[in-house]
């Protein structure tokens, strides 16, 4: 909206200049250069807007001055213009009136204000548009000052649109509390309403509980004047009774004073009746009578002290009796607890089997559906070197898993035997040491008893040495000493191939595993002394040294060799040793034949079972140590918790085992390992399932039974 500058008086165009109140001087050549600005701009309006002096030649200070008084500017003398003017001005004083630009300009200011619409939303906005005009009238006409002054605008109106920007942002916020404030009014009203019935009837409860509690009291009174009426009804009947019986009591004595007169008259008529002195008589009949009245006393004492007491006989007899009853009763309520917990370990069976049956016959519609038809192996006596008598051995007693893996065997056989060289594997970290070579090595190919042979002579040339080496080292030595430097290599790959093949067979999946890293030597050392072992016991217990031993016998030298074997697993030897159900425990066993080794190195049923057990022994022990640390196998686990878990499931564990133990599982030397309770036990930890592989790959076997728990 344009609106009408200001005019300019006649006094506002002089040459005279200003006292500016930052004490800054405007001279008439500033007044030229603001004319031509005003002429260019803004036309007449903005030239009387700029032009307003004071008398002295400075821009007015108005209204910072007392009314009556001089204001003296403490301007330094720098020019001659200003030492000749002083004389002629300094002492002047100033009016008192306001300035006509400062008039106009609020002129001005109150029209515009009047002419605003204030009733929409944006008054403040249009508000501030007058204010912003002034101040650009301010901007324009003192050009001095203009940049400072433009800062200064250009400031603001940074802060206001920013101001904006942020109002505008907190709008829907605005809105949005405004809603939140009306629900938590209406929850508010809701909560207080609420109350307001809750108060309602919890006064009307204390009413009636009030009433209640008078009622009671009234009834409580009521009962008090009853006792007490009672009371002296029961004192003044008992008051009469009493007089009653001393009346009783004084009446019979009477009666017996009478009588006894009676009867002392009639003695005294008739003295020649007794033939003795009646003096006599009569004295004795008084002493009798009064016998008589205190034997009366003491009777009738005697019934009402003990008149309701029982004879001992009866009492003991009774209390013999009910303790009769007490300990049947004890007994039938043992036997009824123990009927009970059986009851509920049957029904927890029940369940148990019912949810069983369920899961197996899930599992049997799941393999019915997804099922293959059983594969047919007579098929592969056709292809297998040797023809059918040759696949009947080797599917002799296996699984369809077994056979896949046995049938693997005999094509990777043929395949192995067709290769002439092995590419070598290069010198990485990650190849064993006995097969780091590049280039091409030689194929021996030799036959499988050649390779068990050669395993069994490094076996006991391993056992004889002090295994100061490691035992990859030990084994390229072994082949550098057999068959010589050139050959070694080409003999360690052609091994190598060959025991990574064959992994049914014993001899040559440990000497693997052994090669590999995945298994201790203990572990084999351990298994052929437990053979020997066995072996030695059951000579022993042959006392006709004819090779053989009974069943019984059997029996006996397992339990004492193994005491911490199951019995089920007991009986899983002895039938993999020869013995069925219909066998007596008089069969005679030839116990040499269960450690008989076919060509290949095979072992009878009865060592493979041994050997199976300790395998599963060996994870039951590792599974019972996990669930001791109650932990999963991502977590860490510090020393000190394992060696009280281990502890715990093996009580019978000396110091030296348990420290080889703790050495493998945290890869310690012993040397190393701290003693028990000291503090830097704390600092060694491992992830569970690190040390549980450690653990697994030593001889770990139970030194003694696990403590039972007591019973309850």
């Amino acid at each position: 909206m344009a609106s009408p500058k200001p005019r300019c008086s006649s006094f506002a165009t002089t040459s005279r200049t200003h006292i500016q109140p930052s004490g800054v001087t405007v001279d008439d050549s500033y007044l030229t250069e603001a004319k031509s600005s005003q002429n260019r701009k803004f036309s007449q309006r903005q030239k009387t807007l700029s032009c307003q002096f004071s008398i002295g030649g400075h821009l007015s200070p108005w209204p910072t001055y007392t009314s009556g008084q001089t204001i003296l500017h403490n301007r330094k003398p720098c020019s001659y213009d200003y030492r000749k003017r002083a004389g002629s001005w300094q002492q002047q004083p100033l009016g008192t009136t306001k300035p006509r630009y400062l008039e106009q300009l609020e002129n001005y200011l109150r029209k515009e204000l009047l002419l605003l619409d204030l009733s929409t939303d944006s008054a403040q906005e249009l508000r501030l548009q007058p204010y912003r005009e002034i101040f650009e009238f301010f901007i324009e006409d003192f050009k001095t000052y203009k940049p400072l002054l433009s800062s200064i605008k250009n400031a603001y109106e940074v802060m206001l649109a920013h101001q904006r920007e942020k109002i505008r942002a907190l709008e829907p916020l605005k809105a949005k509390l405004v809603t939140v404030n009306e629900d938590c009014n209406e929850r508010i009203l809701a909560m207080r309403a609420e109350e307001r019935y809750e108060i309602s009837m919890l006064k009307k409860e204390k009413m009636n509980l009030l009433k209640l509690i008078d009622k009671k009291n009234e009834e409580k009174i009521s009962l008090q004047s009853e006792v007490s009426k009672l009371r002296k009804n029961l004192a003044e009947e008992y008051l009469h009774y009493l007089g009653e019986r001393d009346a009783r009591k004084i009446l019979i004595a009477d009666l017996n004073e009478l009588r006894y007169q009676r009867e002392d008259m009639s003695l005294a008529q008739s003295p020649g009746i007794w033939g003795e002195d009646p003096v006599k008589l009569t004295l004795a009949l008084k002493m009798t009578r009064q016998d008589l009245t205190r034997t009366q006393m003491e009777l009738n004492t005697m019934k009402a002290n003990f008149g309701d007491v029982v004879p001992r006989r009866d009492f003991e007899m009774q209390e013999k009796t009910n303790k009769d009853l007490q300990e049947q009763l004890d007994s039938l309520r043992g036997d009824y607890e123990e009927v009970c917990k059986e009851h509920e370990i049957l029904l927890q069976l029940h369940m148990t089997t019912l949810k069983e049956r369920d899961q197996f016959y899930s599992e049997l519609q799941e393999i019915q559906r997804t099922s293959t038809p059983r594969p047919d192996w007579t098929k592969c006596e056709d292809v297998v070197a040797g023809g059918p008598d040759r696949w009947q051995m080797l599917a002799e007693g296996k699984n369809s898993d077994q056979l896949v893996d046995v049938l693997l065997e005999e094509i990777g056989e043929g395949l192995l035997r067709e290769k002439d060289f092995f590419p070598g594997l290069g010198y990485g970290e990650a190849i064993p040491s006995f097969l780091r070579f590049d280039g091409i090595v030689e194929n021996k190919k030799p036959t499988k008893k050649d390779v068990v042979n050669l395993l069994k002579d490094a076996w006991k040339e391993r056992l004889v040495e002090e295994q100061k080496e490691k035992f990859p080292d030990f084994f390229f030595n072994f082949l550098e000493n057999r068959f010589g430097p050139g050959d070694a290599m080409a003999w360690a790959y052609t091994i190598f191939e060959n025991i990574k093949l064959f992994r049914s067979n014993e001899v040559m999946s440990q000497f693997y595993a052994l090669l590999m890293g995945k298994r201790s030597e203990s572990v084999y050392i351990k298994q052929k002394e437990t053979v020997v072992q066995l072996l030695k016991e059951m000579t022993n217990a042959d006392s006709q040294n004819e090779g053989l031993i009974t069943m019984e016998n059997l029996s006996t030298v397992l339990k004492s060799t193994f005491p911490f074997k199951k019995e089920e697993r007991i009986q899983e030897l002895m039938e993999a040793g020869g013995w069925h159900s219909n066998s007596s425990n008089a069969d005679l066993l030839n116990y040499h034949s269960l450690f008989i080794e076919d060509e290949e190195g095979q072992s009878m049923p009865f060592v493979q079972k041994l050997w199976e057990q300790y395998m599963d022994e060996k994870d039951e022990y590792l599974q019972e140590l996990k669930q001791e640390l109650g932990l999963e196998l991502h977590d860490k686990v510090t020393l000190p918790k394992v060696r009280e878990a281990l502890m715990n499931i093996d009580p019978g564990l000396d110091k030296q085992t348990l420290n080889s133990y703790l050495s493998q599982a945290f890869q310690l030397p012993m040397t190393e390992l701290p003693e028990e309770g000291e503090e830097k036990e704390e600092a060694i930890m491992e992830q569970l399932q690190i040390a549980l592989e450690q653990l697994q790959m030593i001889d770990l076997r139970r030194m003694g039974p696990r403590e039972q728990e007591p019973a309850s």
